[in-house]
């Protein structure tokens, strides 16, 4: 089977975990320049407990034509071999002295990892090259204490370009060299923001064994737009200080590359699904977009308003919908790429009257799907409504992804309403039938 033949076989194999249209946008958006598709960071822990789905997921990745840049971690495998030599070290401030004795262990280390890697990669026709040494630049660290550890000062890509070039994966491990040649140990961690900034990548992924950053519940948070959320509280919403160290981190590495770059913080059996559709499976981070809220629709372009609900809907808009319709909030990206609209609707419950948040329209364009901005338009509008109720044609693909935000729902055959924040079982049954009579304002091109 020729590659073309593989490929076009592994893209089918795609199309069941995402729609074939989604898995085609990603991959033209991923091949557009083979060097810079992604740096993936493994850490040690995924070494120890996922190494056979590591395996996979990379050769997946090089079978569709993509040349990821591996960054190896190694800690716990570091620290089982200095404790079978009976070397005791010291850790400051995360990092660990290294002294020429715990040098020699750790290039030991390394190499063997690396070499592991590469050869269960070639057993699945994978062509895989360790690189250990010849890419970082280092200076010593100023601490010290710490001796042989470094911080890396340049970064040297002719190894990874040829490695790329003759579809081979890159294996880097972490050590550099001074100037006077000594060869110096360096945080892996602070390797992958160091190649980002040089290579300028579409994606940076890191693999962990908790398979994204989890909020305070133990839940993986799916998506964060560092210009709305950072503000909106979500540093408090993650799960430790180490989950808040390490999203800071991530700001600061994405403030340094092109907009369109993105960190996905996932595990490597979801791995695909986190790259190739649009809901994911882990914390997808990006720099993203402002939300704006507008009180009418007075203060919004009408006619990109217009095309973002028709182009995401497939549908007709009324041609009196910003007329007839009086919003109570409107919440839009900057870019004009996604927007929730909300009215105030009239329900009676144990015959007194009140008004109820209606999700009236929340609708995001292909193109923005998978960006978090939806979900960061859904976290303002959520926290600043924790009542809601709104409506979705029964065949809408993303009501799964709706029940998930739900506490409860009602299906008919044509609709299905969704509720948030509301208990009794009146003002359930109220919201219900108000949001089954209301007219449609979306219709098909030939209605």
């Amino acid at each position: 089977m020729d590659n073309a033949t593989t490929q076009d076989v592994i893209v089918k194999l795609l199309t069941n975990i995402g729609s074939r249209s989604e898995v085609d946008q990603y991959l033209r958006y991923y091949s557009t320049d083979e060097q810079k598709f992604a740096i993936v960071k493994v850490s040690g822990h995924v070494l120890d407990a996922s190494f056979s789905s590591l395996v996979s997921s990379l050769a997946f990745l090089h079978r569709v034509g993509l040349r990821p840049i591996i960054v190896l971690g190694a800690r716990p495998q570091l620290r089982r071999a200095l404790a079978s030599a009976g070397i005791d070290t010291q850790v400051i401030d995360g990092l660990r002295v290294t002294t020429p004795d715990v040098l020699e262990i750790a290039l030991r280390v390394f190499e063997a990892e690396s070499i592991r890697l590469a050869e269960a990669l070639e057993v699945l026709g994978t062509r895989a090259r360790p690189i250990s040494s010849g890419v970082f630049r280092a200076t010593r660290h100023p601490d010290p204490r710490l001796d042989l550890v470094g911080e890396v000062t340049d970064v040297v890509l002719t190894s990874i370009n040829s490695a790329i070039r003759t579809t081979q994966l890159p294996i880097l491990a972490p050590f550099g060299e001074s100037a006077a040649g000594q060869i110096l140990r360096l945080d892996a961690d602070t390797l992958a923001p160091a190649l980002a900034l040089s290579i300028k990548p579409h994606k940076v992924i890191l693999l962990t064994s908790a398979g994204g950053l989890p909020d305070r519940d133990g839940r993986v948070i799916s998506a964060i737009n560092l210009e709305e959320d950072l503000d909106s509280g979500i540093r408090e919403e993650l799960h430790d200080d180490a989950t808040r160290e390490r999203l800071a981190s991530i700001a600061q590495m994405l403030r340094g590359l092109p907009r369109s770059s993105s960190v996905s913080i996932t595990s490597p059996d979801h791995l695909a699904r986190e790259l190739f559709t649009h809901r994911g499976a882990g914390t997808l981070v990006r720099l993203g977009e402002r939300i704006r809220t507008h009180k009418t629709f007075e203060t919004v372009d009408l006619e990109r308003a217009r095309g973002l609900l028709e182009g995401s809907f497939g549908r007709k808009l009324d041609h009196d919908y910003f007329t007839s319709k009086v919003p109570f909030q409107i919440y839009l990206a900057d870019s004009y790429r996604a927007v929730a609209v909300l009215t105030r609707e009239p329900v009676e419950v144990n015959g007194v009257a009140i008004e109820i948040p209606y999700l009236d329209k929340f609708a995001v364009t292909q193109e923005a799907q998978g960006e978090g901005i939806g979900s960061s338009i859904w976290h303002r509008m959520s926290h600043e409504n924790p009542k809601l109720f709104w409506r979705s044609r029964a065949t809408n693909p993303i009501n799964n992804w709706y029940a998930a935000k739900a506490t409860g729902m009602y299906k008919s055959e044509q609709w299905t309403v969704f509720w948030c924040g509301i208990t009794g079982f009146a003002e359930i049954q109220a919201c219900v039938e108000r949001a089954l009579s209301m007219k449609a304002s979306l219709h098909a091109a030939d209605d």
